[in-house]
């Protein structure tokens, strides 16, 4: 038939697509600053932190361990009544951004945590010393001095959360994966399968490329 690849309609494919993307890109911005939040309050509540406090780091840390510890597969069935009750319906695209936000969350925090850690307590010391407040150390020495690493973890996270967009597939999120289990798993369509492999690894080629770039930039002196 005619406007068709590998047995499926162009306009499937793209929608597959631009399902993924949209996937990746919200569950990417959302998980991303609560990663990172995270990560800030693992750092300054731990023992000898800025604004140490043995009882929040003791919830963050075991609330990250956690969800870090359960596949994205049984997460997305687990939590389908917390979705249902944020979304309103456990399936399609928009409330697969529940669970993705959820997995790659504690990911982020501990990428980004061990960033923050590499700080070394000099800077602080001397942001201490000139009279800078817990915000100012945060704004003005611990992030900037972690920027290039942040954005390399990001682009970890992102990579990572690819994978888990893939597999939302079985929550009815549609996108690449439910392409590749709908119309090449299910109906035996190998070209298919081996085209949306193909293109998961063009994808995570490209998104490696541009972090690294972009973390080079950031490690450039000014």
């Amino acid at each position: 038939m005619e406007n068709e690849l590998f047995g499926v309609t162009v306009e499937k494919l793209v929608l597959a697509g631009s399902q993924t993307i949209y996937m990746l890109g919200w569950g990417m911005i959302v998980g991303g600053i609560l990663g990172v939040i995270t990560a800030l309050g693992l750092v300054l509540t731990r023992r000898g932190g800025l604004m140490a406090n043995r009882v929040v780091y003791g919830i963050l840390n075991v609330t990250v361990n956690i969800i870090r510890s359960i596949p994205f597969i049984i997460l997305l069935v687990a939590i389908m009544p917390l979705t249902r009750l944020i979304m309103g319906t456990p399936v399609g695209t928009q409330a697969q951004l529940v669970p993705l936000v959820i997995y790659i969350t504690p990911y982020i925090a501990r990428l980004v945590e061990t960033s923050l850690l590499e700080v070394k307590p000099g800077v602080i010391e001397a942001a201490q010393a000139m009279g800078a407040t817990n915000l100012q150390i945060i704004r003005y020495f611990l992030l900037p001095e972690t920027y290039s690493s942040i954005v390399l973890a990001m682009t970890t996270g992102m990579i990572g959360l690819l994978g888990a967009t893939a597999m939302a597939g079985y929550g009815g999120g549609g996108g690449v994966g439910d392409l590749a289990l709908t119309y090449g798993r299910e109906a035996m369509n190998t070209p298919l399968m081996v085209f949306t492999v193909v293109i998961l690894v063009i994808f995570v080629q490209i998104l490696q490329a541009l972090g690294n770039g972009f973390a080079r930039r950031l490690r450039e002196p000014h």
